[in-house]
């Protein structure tokens, strides 16, 4: 793909995002080469989506959330962060109302200064990009790869922030997945016990109840804490804890969860398909639940009687 098409991709010569405390043409923004983020991937991030809700509005989804966890990832990895949360949610609504847009992915990133030796840095610089984005993992259900790649030891990394050199174990599991074939990669962690996908969470469905991996060696996220909600809500019973590629393989139905993937199921992990068809698992209630919260609908378990 040229430098043009991958341009059009995200941004064309209108496109307006948020950098340090202005308001700036994409095409024109630039970033020091010597930066301590480029060479070392020593920066923070956040995905997040706005949608256009119901009434017509444009809501960010959880909007709190994402830049508390941008400021608890920048102070994990010492990356100087002074920015308020409203300060940036403001901006954020004035970056998508700027672009014209509403449903649209939102990325904010905090990166560092030139900078090549290890010693901590002074200062950082923000900026909030918005483009349109269909979801990350398309929609049709998922053939999934257990990957030859793990997650990073968590006594090795800070594995609970969202820090930009994190993502080339992702990026080298996806890469792995998609060359055998497969749409995306399943990592364990270091125990050999099931983590997440490369930029999503994972549950498994198994006689009426979810479960999902226990936190510690993944990074739990905003939407995997959604489901989480929505299924009290809707009284299904899910549980954290650690499990097998083999115990979930077992399981009923599979799904990622992620800002970027919203919820998408499994049709097979390893070639091995799940038995029940999706339409009729409690997996489907919580994602067509997903996407009537995120636009403010209200949603009930398509058990209940009508």
């Amino acid at each position: 793909m040229s430098t043009k098409n991958i341009m059009a991709s995200y941004y064309n010569d209108n496109t307006v995002l948020y950098l340090n405390g202005q308001f700036v043409k994409a095409s024109e923004a630039k970033i020091d080469l010597y930066s301590q983020s480029l060479h070392y991937g020593y920066a923070v991030f956040e995905g997040i989506r706005s949608y256009k809700t119901i009434n017509g509005k444009t809501r960010i989804f959880k909007e709190t959330e994402h830049f508390e966890r941008l400021k608890k990832s920048a102070d994990a990895v010492n990356i100087p962060y002074i920015w308020s949360t409203q300060e940036l949610i403001d901006a954020t609504y004035e970056v998508l109302k700027r672009n014209n847009l509403q449903d649209a992915y939102v990325r904010p990133m905090v990166y560092s200064p030139a900078n090549m030796s290890f010693n901590k840095n002074t200062e950082s610089s923000i900026v909030i990009a918005v483009w349109e984005m269909l979801p990350f993992l398309g929609e049709k259900l998922l053939r999934v790869m257990t990957s030859s790649f793990q997650r990073p030891n968590p006594k090795g990394f800070k594995i609970e922030a969202k820090a930009s050199g994190h993502y080339v174990n992702s990026i080298l599991a996806s890469q792995e997945a998609k060359t055998n074939g497969f749409d995306e990669a399943l990592l364990t962690d270091m125990n050999d016990f099931v983590a997440e996908g490369p930029g999503a969470n994972v549950f498994y469905e198994k006689d009426g109840k979810l479960f999902t991996p226990s936190p510690g060696n993944i990074l739990p996220g905003i939407t995997r804490a959604t489901v989480i909600e929505i299924c009290n809500e809707l009284d299904i019973a899910v549980e954290e804890k650690l499990f097998t590629v083999d115990e979930l393989k077992q399981g009923d139905a599979a799904f990622f969860c992620g800002t970027a993937a919203e919820v998408i199921g499994w049709e097979s992990i390893d070639e091995v398909k799940f038995p029940k068809p999706w339409n009729e698992t409690l997996s489907k209630t919580i994602q067509d639940a997903y996407k009537n919260k995120v636009i403010e609908k209200k949603y009930k378990s398509s058990l209940e009687p009508a």
